[in-house]
């Protein structure tokens, strides 16, 4: 099970690794794109850290509609609405919880991919963060479906995570800035999907503490 306590300790410990990553994701977005995916996202996350004690007292949903908020207001460029809007839909359907099991926790995942498909008008296979994402979360209900407990079908998700950055390098993107690229964004890995990647990675580090 997931509790509140350890949805915030998630939360904060994302927030220090986007800040870690910051240079990482501005590089990797200074070849297909605007430049400035580290660092709208490390000020949008920098901000969500500030707001987290005055969501000490919430439940899971309104813990993560309110990173949601703050990341939709926070960050410019196209990350702020995707991220946020994950982060909110999320929340809906953890509404009024404070643990999660394994299947809810998937059930948050999905409801994420939900929103960032929506307002993004994307699907897998565009060079996005849905392409880390999509197969994580295939991953991870594949895992929990057939027995194994969060902690390593999380495992799993992750491995399968990098995976998709690793193919985002050999397909052409067709969304957002780096579309403009067509070809020439061959071999480029996609900074949301990277920065999606780093959001997983942390979280199995943060639950394995407990």
């Amino acid at each position: 099970m997931i509790d509140t306590k350890k949805i915030l300790e998630v939360i904060a410990a994302v927030a220090k690794k986007i800040e870690a990553e910051k240079d990482f994701l501005t590089e990797l977005d200074n070849e297909i794109g605007d430049g400035d995916h580290g660092i709208n996202l490390a000020r949008g996350f920098k901000s969500v850290e500030e707001k987290l004690p005055g969501l000490a007292d919430k439940d899971i949903g309104a813990i993560l509609k309110g990173v949601g908020m703050q990341l939709v207001s926070t960050v410019g460029g196209a990350s702020g609405p995707l991220y946020g809007t994950a982060f909110m839909k999320a929340g809906n359907v953890c509404k009024g919880k404070n643990t999660l099991t394994a299947e809810e926790f998937a059930a948050a995942i999905e409801a994420a991919i939900g929103g960032i498909k929506m307002r993004g008008k994307a699907v897998e296979g565009e060079k996005t963060m849905l392409d880390a994402l999509c197969p994580a979360y295939k991953t991870l209900k594949d895992g929990i479906d057939g027995g194994k407990n969060l902690i390593d079908a999380l495992k799993e998700a992750v491995d399968a995570a990098a995976e998709g950055v690793e193919y985002t390098k050999t397909i052409i993107a067709t969304k957002g800035r780096a579309s403009y690229l067509k070809e020439r964004s061959l071999g480029h890995q996609d900074p949301g999907a990277t920065s999606s990647l780093f959001m997983l990675q942390t979280t199995l580090e943060v639950l394995q503490r407990s």
